[in-house]
């Protein structure tokens, strides 16, 4: 055994490399992500949903025919089994994130592959999983506010369709628009904790809806998906541009975060925030709502000079707002993430089954040294 003082110890597993991928990439310094080798600016301008969740489990992007088959795939996967209502209506006071882990895990009682781990069974699953997660969201908040779940329309799209279901409305060009950018931005983004967690999971040769489960439990903890939600209670605070710096001041000289800024990750402003930015700037303006994107601009000013620090503007910060201004609830927030994240999920663990490996860290021992046992009389 290694002396102590011969083991560097990575906590949270920083700058650690555990394997390889051929989906995500990262340059953290640069600011750029790229899925399967495409930018995500070029995805963000010129993809859609669907589209992009076909490039990232098959490793290209589609022709139109394989496109419209993978659509038609995705649209025919819209279905819950009929128990599962009851576990909605059995948990309606749970946050979302709790009935979405919860339903997740009992939709894998109803699935016919939910034992095969093969690429073609998991892929099945997967295909059943990105549209179910989004079912699930809308069911449930549909059931909460005192409504009937509303029943998928196959004419309509992933996004517009998730909202359609969510709203019982049919949503604007625009709104279509930006839901479809922000499941393009979250959908994927490398060995992030929930992904993590999915891979540890599916390394133990668990079954797909098991890592999901994992992967939505990671991810309802505030230091991975909760800064949609803590945004906009921000921006709220502020309440006014003229507000801005004052609170960013405060926060700063109280050694608070601000809220939206800062990743792990990206050492510059996060490649995926300008497109949300932009879709906040038009969505404040059809909604004559302008002053949420003028407090967020004035928030971003008044942490220009912490830029230089490595802290800047993540997705996050500007994804709340796009919701508020739709009029979804904040406990909504998370779990819009996860019915982006899904397929990315999906594909680290198919990722992972094919070369799988328990995935087993070591921690170094740092209690008590070897000592007797000491009967209870003599303590």
């Amino acid at each position: 055994m290694a002396d102590d003082d011969d083991i560097q110890v990575h906590r949270g597993l920083n700058g650690v490399y555990f394997d390889r991928s051929a989906v995500c990439s990262i340059d953290g310094r640069a600011g750029e992500l790229r899925y399967r080798g495409y930018s995500i600016h070029d995805l963000a301008e010129h993809s859609s949903f669907e589209e992009t969740a076909y490039l990232l489990f098959h490793g290209e992007l589609p022709t139109r025919s394989q496109l419209d088959l993978w659509d038609a795939e995705l649209k025919v996967a819209r279905d819950l089994p009929g128990p599962l209502f009851d576990v909605i209506r059995a948990m309606l006071h749970a946050h979302p994130m709790d009935l979405a882990r919860t339903a997740v895990s009992a939709l894998a009682a109803f699935d016919p592959d939910v034992a095969d781990n093969s690429r073609e069974a998991t892929l099945r699953k997967s295909i059943r999983l990105t549209s179910q997660v989004p079912m699930i969201v809308a069911a449930h908040h549909r059931l909460r506010s005192g409504f009937d779940p509303v029943p998928p329309r196959p004419d309509l799209g992933h996004a517009a369709n998730f909202l359609y279901m969510l709203t019982g409305a049919m949503p604007s060009d625009n709104a279509t628009h930006l839901m479809d950018l922000d499941l393009i931005l979250h959908a994927e983004h490398g060995s992030n904790a929930s992904s993590f967690t999915a891979r540890v999971v599916a390394g133990t040769d668990a079954n797909l809806h098991a890592t999901v489960t994992a992967a939505i439990s990671a991810l309802s903890g505030p230091a991975h998906g909760g800064a949609a939600e803590n945004v906009m209670r921000m921006a709220q605070e502020i309440g006014d541009p003229a507000n801005a710096a004052a609170y960013v001041k405060d926060l700063r000289s109280r050694r608070e975060p601000v809220m939206g800024f800062g990743h792990r990750v990206y050492r510059t402003e996060d490649p995926r925030a300008r497109h949300m930015r932009e879709g906040v700037r038009r969505l404040s303006q059809e909604m004559e709502e302008p002053k949420w994107y003028a407090i967020l601009e004035a928030v971003v000013e008044a942490m220009r000079p912490y830029a230089r620090l490595g802290v800047n503007v993540n997705v996050d910060f500007y994804a709340g707002v796009v919701y508020y201004l739709h009029g979804i609830p904040e406990d909504l927030f998370v779990p819009i993430f996860a019915v982006g994240r899904t397929p990315g999920w999906c594909v680290q663990v198919l990722e992972q089954y094919e070369h799988n490996i328990l995935i087993r860290p070591l921690t170094v021992y740092s209690g008590p040294p070897p000592r007797d046992y000491v009967g209870i009389g003599e303590r």
